[in-house]
């Protein structure tokens, strides 16, 4: 309660104003799971190895009719409107599909969104512990389409900030500019 205190009293006297996140914040922040993956370029992704870069970290797959393609748009969006600070920032598509989605299928695929995004993926095993620690999870459905099941998976983005913490989740279809606030507020130290 003090600490609080004495956080918003310094505030209040250097002018500060608490910032106010666009998407769900989390309150405390906490550090970001481990995420060591291969990348679709042939070497690793390893989430820890990102400190000074804000990352945002979606689960979809390649064959993803709707959310999957609308995110990786609303991220090429995104990465316009930062400008110079788009540098500062890793967008990163995890494929849990690796069944289908292997490393030269996903770098095709992210590269159509941006030659500077992340495809990552690795085994089932691990893909299922990486999801765990991030409270959610993706389950193969059999269907009668031509590719013979779907996926289901989380809609949301996790932003991490320069730090290594998670610090806010967006849900589907988050605006452009509230996206592109927040990250701003991240990289100047909110």
């Amino acid at each position: 309660m003090l600490l609080a205190l004495t956080l918003a009293t310094t505030a209040l006297a250097t002018g500060c104003k608490p910032v106010a996140f666009h998407g769900t914040a989390y309150e405390p922040p906490e550090m970001a799971p481990s995420v060591v993956l291969n990348n679709a370029a042939g070497g690793k992704f390893d989430l820890a190895d990102q400190h000074g870069s804000v990352v945002l970290i979606f689960f979809g797959y390649t064959h993803c009719p709707d959310v999957c393609p609308t995110t990786l748009s609303d991220w090429k969006r995104v990465k316009a409107e930062l400008g110079h600070n788009a540098s500062r920032v890793k967008f990163v598509f995890v494929s849990v599909d690796p069944a289908r989605d292997d490393p030269a299928t996903l770098h095709a695929y992210v590269s159509r969104f941006d030659p500077d995004f992340i495809g990552a993926t690795s085994d089932s095993t691990t893909l299922a512990n990486i999801e765990k620690s991030f409270h959610v999870e993706s389950a193969r459905e059999e269907t009668e389409s031509a590719s013979g099941y779907v996926v289901t998976h989380p809609s949301q983005t996790f932003v991490v900030d320069k730090d290594g913490n998670l610090r806010l989740l967006y849900s589907f279809g988050m605006k452009t500019s509230d996206v592109v606030s927040d990250i701003r507020n991240l990289l100047h130290g909110a």
